[in-house]
């Protein structure tokens, strides 16, 4: 069941709101019960005999944690690390078949000239989100920062609908307290009324924005798929147009998650904060899936030295942390390449801001101009990127990243031509060439370009537009709330916030899928 479909937005959430508080008006364990179970179905809509698999993963875990705790409270300290070992590799492992056993098999396929085969294996949607979830349960439970264990608000932490399909990674401590509290179970009119509106934000940048600019993404990225050579203008065209689509896609999702869970009285973390606007790549991950980035962060970079060590083996660990990023992505060397670049990135970003801290001490602070540099040399740089991990194979990446970089030819659509008239005569007699644009990169893809990138770079996001409200949990202090586009309850924002869930509906007939539900 998608947030954008029409049986779950007339039918389950109503459903499921009015039942979790009249439930609430008796017993606040049974209204947590009923939100469980209605995640249950709503998991089940899309797979019935996944639940199976998500309930022992959730009953499995749980067991460990309460373990893990048990044996750490009993001084136990050996055991109780022994057994998180234990856990975790439990999860890495179900994980691991599910997502990257066919593409190390089909690797060592290659490798070996052999055939073996696992067969099909459909990946259970969500799985990466819900197990690394529980893996940061596992891993505050060892450090004694988790510190509620009721089953229902452990079933409930893991499952809830709002984040289980694609986020954000979910931290114990900062849910299950919510679930705690007698006011979240005591209807708001605040809460619906904020929650509503972040969610319907959200449902028209999904539908309207991303929806709308996604046709243009297919065509050009099945170019090098199907033997034709994109020129720089398809191959920037194709790119840009899928990182807004990216964007407008995860970050639409993100308002949804936060807006539903805000109508149940529970504040999710932020997970997307105008990631287009960093000056740097090491900004533009804290701003982008934060929860995600947050998780490798804690559990991954930091175990293995963080900012601990010297300079070589703090890149390395970069390098090592983002390759791991990309293949949580998804399994395939596109992916790899993926991580393996932005860990490049990421170690370059280190090195320059260390020489600069250093020689140049009093060129630390940004300028406006440095910072509007900053930003477009960063957006080029993860558009570079989005070529490998848009493209179906690393030879279909090549052909689109040699098109990107001139040497597939710089011609302008011939439609462009016509349209310029007098101008257009007189840049082709002067060697410019016009050449077929197959129906792709036209005035419609220009437009969708100009358009979501001013909204990208100039706009204020979600969290600034309600800011008055708490939007979201771990809000950056840095955030400036909007003057002239402030949201306020009232007949004005209640009119525009039917029109824009008014402007989804009628398009909902597009359905399409959020895309990080792949990943």
């Amino acid at each position: 069941m998608l947030f954008n479909s029409l049986p779950f937005l007339f039918l389950f959430l109503p459903v499921v709101l009015l039942g979790f508080f009249a439930l609430a008006g008796s017993s606040r364990k049974l209204a947590a019960g009923w939100l469980a179970a209605s995640s249950l179905f709503f998991y089940g809509w899309w797979s019935p005999a996944y639940v199976a698999l998500l309930a022992a993963s959730f009953l499995f875990n749980y067991a460990a944690g309460i373990t893990i705790v048990r044996a750490r409270a009993a001084g136990d300290d050996r055991g109780a690390k022994r057994l998180l070992v234990i856990a975790i590799a439990a999860n890495l492992l179900l994980l691991g078949y599910y997502k990257y056993a066919n593409f190390f098999l089909d690797t060592a396929n290659t490798l070996l000239g052999t055939s073996a085969g696992l067969g099909g294996i459909v990946l259970p949607l969500g799985i990466s989100f819900f197990t690394f979830t529980q893996i940061a349960f596992l891993v505050d439970a060892r450090q004694g920062k988790a510190a509620e264990y009721s089953l229902t608000h452990y079933a409930l932490f893991v499952t809830y609908f709002p984040h289980l399909i694609a986020g954000p990674i979910l931290h114990h401590r900062e849910m299950m307290p919510q679930f705690g509290k007698p006011e979240t179970y005591r209807p708001s009119w605040e809460n619906l009324a904020v929650g509503f509106a972040i969610f319907t934000i959200g449902l028209f940048k999904k539908v309207i924005l991303a929806d709308g600019v996604a046709p243009y993404v297919g065509p050009l990225f099945a170019l090098p798929r199907d033997g034709v050579a994109p020129t720089f203008l398809e191959a920037w065209g194709g790119v840009t147009a899928y990182s807004l689509q990216l964007y407008f896609d995860f970050s639409g999702y993100s308002d949804m998650a936060i807006g539903l869970s805000r109508m149940f009285g529970v504040n999710l973390p932020l997970n997307f904060h105008s990631p287009y606007k960093a000056a740097n790549i090491s900004e533009l991950w804290q701003r982008w899936h934060m929860t995600l980035s947050r998780f490798l962060r804690d559990y991954l970079f930091i175990p293995l030295g963080g900012h601990r060590k010297s300079a070589p083996r703090r890149y390395a660990s970069l390098v090592t942390t983002m390759v791991l990023c990309g293949l949580w992505h998804g399994a395939g060397w596109t992916y790899v390449l993926f991580g393996l670049l932005h860990g490049f990135y990421l170690a370059v970003n280190q090195a320059w801001r260390a020489f600069r801290k250093r020689h140049l001490p009093r060129r630390a602070r940004p300028t406006r101009w440095g910072t509007a540099l900053g930003v477009a040399i960063t957006f080029a740089a993860w558009l570079v990127g989005l070529a490998l991990f848009r493209s179906q194979s690393v030879p279909d990446a090549l052909l689109m990243l040699k098109g990107m970089a001139g040497m597939h030819g710089f011609g302008l659509p011939d439609v462009w031509a016509v349209r310029w008239g007098s101008l257009g005569a007189w840049l082709a007699g002067h060697g410019v060439a016009f050449t077929d644009a197959r129906g792709l990169v036209r005035a419609g893809l220009v437009n969708w370009i100009v358009i979501l990138l001013a909204i990208c770079w100039f706009a204020p996001n979600t969290q600034q537009i309600m800011a008055r409200f708490e939007p979201g949990l771990n809000v950056p202090r840095e955030s400036v709330p909007a003057r002239r586009l402030a949201w306020r309850p009232g007949a004005l924002t209640a009119a525009i916030a039917a029109v824009m869930a008014f402007a989804a509906i009628v398009n909902l007939h597009r359905h399409s899928e959020f895309l990080y539900f792949q990943f």
